[in-house]
């Protein structure tokens, strides 16, 4: 899979589990911060930098979703092996 099929996905399961992705400008005077997961009163939000590329984009949602229990979540199989071996 390429990564924009990858991130399609991703943003995917993200909303089956109820979490809801945000890309936002998060620039700062001296880095661009990847995003991440967060809890806002009782909702969690996967935040990420909309000018992050794609594979950043990626790793990102990667990185959050990884910290959910996806063992009751139907995922492709290319999915699932990605989100466990995947690059962080």
């Amino acid at each position: 899979m390429d990564d924009t099929t990858i991130l399609g996905h991703l943003e995917a399961l993200a909303y089956t589990l109820g979490v809801q992705v945000r890309y936002e400008s998060l620039e700062s005077e001296t880095t661009f911060p990847a995003g991440g997961l967060c809890r806002i009163k009782d909702k969690q939000y996967i935040i990420v930098n909309e000018m992050a590329s794609t594979r950043e984009k990626v790793r990102t949602l990667t990185k959050a979703l990884r910290r959910f229990d996806l063992s009751r979540v139907y995922l492709k199989p290319a999915l699932r092996d990605f989100l466990e071996t995947g690059s962080d």
